[in-house]
């Protein structure tokens, strides 16, 4: 039998191994997160952004730097920027829940989770994708109600949101990673699938042919445009590709974003506000942010910061892990080589090819 998690969670799957667990709707959720896009966008359109402050009251904030008080690592003079970047599966609101699958799933999980790294000078990005069914330490927390939720060992990555809320995923991360997080984002189900219908679709070249019957996915190898159902299922498929674990499809969700990221950038914002306000409002109704972001004047701020970031110059990079010795269903950092990202992260140095290797690749 499958070792149990703190959340209930089924175990994911690893070395090919079969899956064990729950009814698929429960794993079910947003396998890549795109609030990204949101900065680019509103670089792109920084200068009509005065347009559009009636979107302010779409964006929810929430108070990272209260939560988590002093007890974070040291900002470093040259360490860039980091966004700490989440895609929720809540099923709240309709939409959501009838692109979740349904069923009797409460609360939200953040099955997908980046961390953006932007160098000094914001001409180029580096993403790193934390896999969800990471084991990692959880440190002791504070609620959003203000009670305390001690440390705990060995906890799945994708628990922690659930059980204690964003603030503690930041604390998580930076624990790990020793890297200041100095943003948040975060977007659900139906602001992932009204932003791709708002800019028009996205053309992938898909890598090979996915015939996957959990997400109704169907693509044959080559070049295809998705609409946003389409590509919600793309993003989250995980029968149709590799060993079906949530390694398999994290290439699916980098490649998307990219790809979503240069669409984005090739159109003219600038020439059709109609169309602008549409994605905006699209983003910013499905969007969390920390405070620090949280309205269309410090995100159009922020975002006209980066306006010399190329998509096409983005790195995408997974976390090394490798498959848990008591667990294989399941992956721990592996090292040397997560230290090693981790510190070129911090230092905004160039992040060796050796740190970049993963054990588990979910192949």
């Amino acid at each position: 039998m499958t070792q149990g998690t703190h959340d209930g969670r089924p175990a994911s799957g690893g070395g090919g191994r079969k899956r064990q667990g729950a009814p698929r709707k429960r794993r079910r959720g947003l396998k890549i997160t795109l609030s990204v896009l949101l900065i680019l966008l509103l670089a792109a359109g920084g200068t009509v952004y005065w347009l559009y402050s009636s979107l302010d009251g779409n964006i929810k904030g929430v108070d990272i730097d209260k939560a988590l008080g002093d007890d974070r690592p040291e900002k470093l003079p040259t360490s860039g920027q980091n966004l700490l970047v989440l895609g929720s599966d809540s099923r709240a609101g309709a939409e959501n829940k009838e692109l979740g699958g349904g069923g009797n799933v409460s609360g939200a999980r953040s099955d997908t989770a980046m961390v953006v790294h932007i160098p000094e000078g914001r001409t180029k990005a580096v993403a790193v994708s934390i896999p969800r069914d990471t084991l990692v330490t959880r440190p002791e927390c504070t609620k959003a109600d203000g009670s305390a939720v001690p440390s705990a060992n060995r906890v799945m990555f994708n628990s922690v949101y659930s059980q204690v809320g964003p603030a503690c995923v930041v604390k998580t991360v930076e624990k790990m990673s020793k890297v200041r997080i100095d943003h948040y984002l975060e977007i659900n189900f139906a602001g992932f699938k009204d932003l791709v219908d708002a800019i028009g679709g996205v053309t992938v070249d898909v890598p090979q042919d996915i015939h996957d019957k959990s997400s109704g996915l169907d693509l044959t190898k080559g070049p295809h445009k998705l609409d946003g159902t389409e590509s919600l299922a793309y993003v989250r498929t995980r029968h149709g590709i590799g060993d079906g674990s949530d390694l398999g499809r994290i290439g699916l969700q980098q490649q998307f974003l990219l790809a979503l990221l240069s669409e984005v950038k090739s159109q003219d914002l600038l020439s059709s506000p109609t169309s602008t306000y549409k994605i905006a409002n699209s983003a910013t109704e499905s969007l969390t942010t920390d405070d620090g972001l949280a309205s269309l004047t410090s995100l159009s701020k922020f975002a006209r910061s980066m306006q010399g970031v190329d998509p096409a110059s983005m790195e995408t990079i997974m976390l090394p892990v490798a498959y848990d010795k008591a667990d294989p269903n399941r992956v721990v950092a592996a090292q040397p080589q997560a230290d090693t990202l981790w510190k070129a992260i911090r230092e905004d140095a160039t992040i060796p090819e050796s740190a970049k290797k993963s054990p588990a690749t979910g192949g």
